[in-house]
């Protein structure tokens, strides 16, 4: 049935809300049966590319200079010899020789960043982990919102990602306003979100867009718990990361 052009997508200065409904699938470079659904990318502002790899059986992708992280959403992908189930995640350091490959097919969240390096700071070597074995932590000891940090807290990171998720009726406990801008893929549930001064329900598979100093705050709403993962820009002066 034609939509007959209405879309709960959004692009404003500052925000962008994409649903599934306006996805466009593209093969981006080195990709081998494979497609990407391209999020966040400069020529949206952003100072990261955030994308949804598509693996069909024997798909896959190769190495790229920037800093890659990789989330699997559904199968199984390889990285660098590592077997990666859904909510199993990779860091990739920057010129390292590992490309992605799924002899099943998959499906895969991937941030790239061009790594920032800081003086008498070793940068990070590759390695893998499982979302399940992070102990969560509680945001302002609100036990209704649970966070697992997937990157260490040490300035070797440039960037961090997380999962949030909220059980049903819990909220951000303020608008948040600050220099970090983000990435955010709904992975399950749903919500309002406030970008900017627009309000906006969200669910499950839609992707979020923030620039810095975007007014923001979700609530989530339902009978399940609401989670997304979400970037963040980190560990570095803001005058280093401008563009």
């Amino acid at each position: 049935m034609q939509n007959l052009g209405q879309t709960r997508s959004s692009n404003k200065p500052g925000h962008l809300l994409q649903t599934p409904d306006t996805f466009v699938r593209t093969a981006l470079p080195g990709m081998r049966k494979a497609t990407a659904i391209v999020h966040a990318a400069p020529a949206l502002g952003a100072r990261f590319n955030q994308y949804t790899a598509e693996f069909d059986a024997g798909g896959s992708m190769d190495p790229v200079s920037a800093q890659r992280f990789i989330y699997v959403l559904e199968g199984e992908v390889e990285v660098n010899s590592a077997t990666l189930a859904a909510a199993d995640y990779a860091y990739v350091p920057p010129r390292a020789a590992a490309g992605v490959s799924s002899k099943n097919g998959a499906r895969a969240a991937i941030i790239e960043k061009l790594y920032q390096p800081l003086p008498g700071v070793v940068p990070p070597s590759f390695f893998t982990g499982r979302e399940s074995d992070i102990v969560a932590t509680f945001l302002m000891d609100d036990e209704a919102l649970d966070v697992r940090v997937f990157l260490p807290d040490s300035p070797a990171f440039d960037f961090a990602v997380n999962t949030m998720t909220y059980l049903p009726g819990a909220s951000l406990p303020m608008v948040e306003i600050h220099v970090m801008e983000h990435g955010l893929l709904m992975l399950e549930g749903g919500g309002i979100y406030r970008l900017g001064d627009s309000w906006y329900p969200v669910t499950k598979g839609d992707f979020i867009w923030m620039a810095p100093f975007c007014p923001q705050w979700f609530g989530a709403i339902g009978k399940t718990p609401a989670k997304y993962l979400v970037y963040k820009d980190w560990n570095r002066a803001p005058l280093d990361a401008a563009p």
